[in-house]
């Protein structure tokens, strides 16, 4: 899915501004890291992408439709073709991993449908090969509550794969997990990104595992683009400055326990 994003800017309800004129043009089958210090606007961004924010200024374009100016079921269609994968994922505790990768169909499926998969897994194989994927396959039956926090990262990304969105938003979604999950998961989510030419945006606060996967990357700094560009074009000068409230060392994924 392609999109636009013209000078958006968004206010919270106290008045600080997040966002400010923020422009950008998105293609289908690109993978996009967005990297900034805490605090920036990357997931504001992301909410914002997601139809889970309205921009106070600016509009968006998802395939040349304004989430904001359509109907109620155009935009419920909308984001139908959009997935989120959230740093702490929103699943009950008590849920079956099963049903919460189910979870991810719910928007495309009719109201019966939905309704007896909460009651009866209506595909295990095909829950089953995602989480395969992530190497979580015998964990399908477990109860949320009993992951680990990285785990619980895993599932929520099996949820949006078996989702297959043509926009894909990951908030964050390897920072419980070390090095080598980290590849796996990133490498999966680029993988399905190429194989469905869908697209790919994923906040990252870890500058090594952007600059390694990801051949655009965008720095936010302050709710402003501070660059777009390749890796091989983001100096070490960039990134100190871009990083610059956050003192000392670069944040590295490899310099982070897990």
């Amino acid at each position: 899915m392609g999109c636009i994003v013209q000078n958006i800017s968004f206010n919270h309800a106290n008045g600080n501004k997040a966002l400010k004129n923020i422009s950008l043009s998105v293609n289908s089958g690109e993978s996009i890291a967005i990297i900034g210090a805490s605090g920036s606007g990357k997931t504001t961004l992301l909410n914002l992408l997601s139809t889970a924010l309205k921009p106070t200024t600016g509009f968006i374009e998802h395939n040349g439709s304004n989430p904001w100016l359509v109907s109620k079921k155009a935009l419920k269609q909308i984001r139908a073709t959009i997935g989120t994968v959230h740093q702490s994922p929103p699943i009950p505790s008590q849920q079956r991993v099963v049903t919460a990768i189910l979870a991810g169909r719910l928007g495309q499926w009719s109201l019966l449908k939905s309704v007896i998969s909460l009651i009866y897994p209506l595909d295990i194989l095909g829950t089953h090969t995602c989480l395969e994927r992530l190497q979580l396959g015998d964990r399908l039956f477990e109860r949320c509550d009993r992951l680990s926090g990285g785990q619980l990262q895993r599932v929520g990304v099996a949820r949006v794969l078996y989702q297959a969105p043509q926009l894909l938003l990951a908030d964050e979604p390897v920072s419980a997990m070390d090095p080598v999950l980290s590849d796996l998961v990133i490498s999966q989510l680029i993988h399905e990104t190429v194989s469905r030419n869908a697209t790919l945006i994923a906040s990252l606060h870890a500058v090594d595992i952007a600059l390694l996967w990801f051949p655009r990357i965008i720095g936010i700094k302050n709710g402003e683009i501070a660059f777009d560009l390749p890796p091989a074009a983001v100096t070490e000068s960039m990134l100190k400055e871009l990083y610059a409230s956050e003192m000392d060392n670069l944040p590295m994924q490899s310099n982070r326990a897990v």
